[in-house]
């Protein structure tokens, strides 16, 4: 008896949006099969975007061997999951309200689930990545922003309203650079925006100082400084970098530690910009962790860069559809 299913999974980025087919076995792993060419988010409208993609999804769906279980959606939120609505997120200029759900459920006569970026990926690296054999494990995004995707006891946990996981709003300092609107983030600290930040305030000290920053020769380069610049530098061996990356490390050491505390986690694996620059961050937020955690939650939790690359958002998507469509039967 065949026991394969066949998913369509739908990644909406502010750089583009993907529709790709996988199937997945007993256990719920996905195998992508196939992805249609992405398109360029800032080319469509909104409207555009969304009849774009269902023409590339019924094209998959011709395709595939046997009937499609589910679709599956990853975008940014901030979403309203239970009404299946995409909320203007600041990366979807003019995506305000947008009933996706509802739209690609009818055009395509699948069910269809929508999932943020992170908690997708949370499911995505449970599932096939570093967080395989975990009941308890988050994931955190740590590249343009900072949000989490938590597995508590083996299932995805989203809170009362959809928004659980949203670590990024916590504030970790009364001073610092901003980020999700508030100074002294989380996310103000551990994000690409926030390196950057942080990088532009220290060389700008420095300048102040009479220096001149060997990666920033320049005054009037100080507002282009850009996480992947400071970090690249930092590997290079430039000392203000290093500071800089350090300081990032210190703030997501203390974010760690109190996740730790709460949710005393497996694993929390963390992707981006930590999987690029573990060894500029990982030094600094371990001595935090140990000098702040509970040694009994510090001493459980394996910190793991996450081990999905290139294909995560579509994986992310595929196994959303896949993870939701086997939650729906369990629950018949």
């Amino acid at each position: 008896m065949n026991t394969e299913k066949y998913y369509l999974g739908m990644d909406i980025g502010g750089t583009k949006c993907a529709v790709s087919l996988g199937k997945a076995g007993e256990d719920g792993r996905v195998v992508l099969l196939v992805r249609c060419p992405p398109r360029p988010t800032a080319q469509y409208t909104p409207e555009a975007m969304l009849n774009a993609l269902c023409t590339d999804a019924g094209a998959l769906i011709s395709k595939a061997p046997q009937k499609i279980q589910a679709l599956g959606i990853s975008c940014g939120g901030p979403l309203d999951v239970s009404r299946g609505l995409i909320l203007s997120p600041p990366n979807l200029p003019g995506w305000d309200e947008i009933p996706i759900v509802e739209h690609m459920s009818r055009q395509l006569g699948i069910p269809t689930y929508l999932c943020n970026d992170a908690n997708a990926g949370a499911l995505a690296e449970w599932k096939l990545g570093a967080g395989q054999g975990c009941s308890n494990m988050a994931f955190l995004t740590f590249g343009t922003g900072l949000g989490a995707g938590l597995i508590l006891n083996g299932r995805l946990y989203e809170g009362a309203s959809g928004f659980a996981g949203e670590i990024g709003h916590i504030r970790l300092s009364q001073h610092g650079p901003s980020g999700y609107g508030k100074i002294g983030s989380f996310e103000g600290f551990c994000s690409g925006g926030g390196i950057a930040q942080l990088a532009q305030i220290y060389v700008r000290r420095e300048y102040q100082k009479g220096n001149r920053p060997a990666f920033c020769p320049k005054e009037s380069d100080i507002p282009g400084l850009t996480a992947e610049t400071t970090a690249k530098a930092a590997q290079a061996g430039d000392p203000l970098a290093q500071e800089i990356m350090a300081q990032c490390g210190t703030m997501l050491g203390r974010g760690l530690a109190v996740l730790m505390d709460i949710l005393n986690p497996e694993r929390i694996i963390i992707g981006s910009i930590f999987a690029r620059a573990r060894a500029e961050l990982w030094p600094a937020a371990r001595e935090v962790i140990t000098r702040e955690g509970l040694l009994q939650t510090a001493s459980v939790c394996q910190v793991l860069p996450a081990a999905l690359s290139e294909s995560v958002g579509d994986l992310a998507a595929l196994t959303t559809a896949a993870y939701f469509d086997n939650r729906e039967a369990a629950a018949r």
